[in-house]
């Protein structure tokens, strides 16, 4: 089959095997990083080109006569120019559901260590102060019991499922947000607002789209209760990071974590790496990538790419 490169496959790792995809080639050929300027020269004699995260945009697409696929190794499109592929005949896939059971897992993650005060007590542990105390344990931090609280859900599609069903395991009750600017509310789902004002946990679980682009603001945060927690394993752009750290600061909610930012990598900084208060968990978009999911993520392209060019 042709040629086929991989042009970042530093974003899969390096514990995973490729087998699956370029075993079906001819020809393969597969790059830690590419730049812009280098995606021409690498692909010029490519069939199919494989990115995660690699920007293909229309005066690249059109340097490319011999391509026809891209398959993108994630579930997110927004870095192919689709409307120049679909002119020029590219074909292009994704893969969709392979990180549910991981992305649902981090969810649970984050939300324990807030739920549970994990950061307080494992400082107050290395401080000696469980050593020095004179009583069995400590209570200094109170901990939040999920059983019977309310698990809302902005986003209810596999991810979100998924997040939803553990949530059930552990006693909560689930409400599924209607999107932000919807004029009606479908069954079964609480307008945004509601879902706002009602929410113990408020987990996030949608793509970013122009209509959705930081809902999680200054308003937004003001409806919830003091006692919320807000969980992100999405977008960044989905919250308003400035408004966010005003919020943790003047105890407006009682914590976040988030496994996206705004700019990933931050390497021009951001108010959320500022804020050293433990109310807040950050990690660096890992929810997606344990090795069962990126090895599901792999066979899926090699599918996705026989199904393209046996049909």
């Amino acid at each position: 089959m042709g040629t086929g490169v991989f042009l970042d496959v530093e974003t899969m790792g390096g514990d995973i095997s490729l087998a699956p995809i370029s075993s079906l080639f001819n020809q393969w050929q597969q790059y830690q990083q590419t730049s812009s300027a280098q995606i021409i020269e690498r692909c010029q004699s490519a069939d199919v080109v494989i990115v995660n995260k690699v920007v293909l945009d229309a005066s690249i697409l059109r340097n490319l006569p011999q391509l026809k696929l891209i398959a993108v190794a994630a579930t997110g499109m927004n870095n192919i120019d689709l409307d120049c592929a679909h002119q020029l005949g590219i074909k292009v896939v994704n893969v969709q559901g392979y990180a549910a059971p991981a992305v649902a897992q981090h969810c649970f993650n984050l939300l324990l260590q807030l739920a549970g005060r994990s950061r307080q007590y494992s400082q107050f542990i290395a401080n000696d102060g469980w050593q020095k105390s004179s009583y069995f344990c400590n209570l200094d931090y109170p901990m939040m019991e999920l059983n019977g609280k309310i698990f809302g859900v902005v986003g209810y599609g596999s991810l979100g499922q998924a997040a939803a069903k553990i949530a059930q395991a552990f006693g909560m009750k689930i409400l599924v947000g209607e999107r932000p600017k919807a004029s009606t509310v479908r069954e079964g789902r609480v307008s945004f607002e509601q879902l706002l004002m009602q929410s113990d946990v408020l987990s996030l679980h949608c793509p970013l789209s122009e209509d959705n682009a930081l809902m999680i603001d200054k308003r937004a945060l003001d409806k919830m209760k003091p006692s919320a927690l807000l969980i992100n394993t999405s977008r960044g752009c989905l919250v308003d990071e400035p408004a966010l750290v005003a919020a943790l600061s003047n105890n407006q909610i009682a914590g976040a974590a988030l496994d996206v930012l705004s700019q990933e990598p931050p390497v021009d900084g951001n108010v959320l790496l500022d804020y050293k208060q433990p109310n807040l968990i950050i990690t660096p978009h890992i929810a997606w990538a344990t090795v069962e999911a990126r090895t599901r993520c792999v066979a899926m392209l090699s599918e996705n790419i026989k199904e393209v060019f046996v049909s």
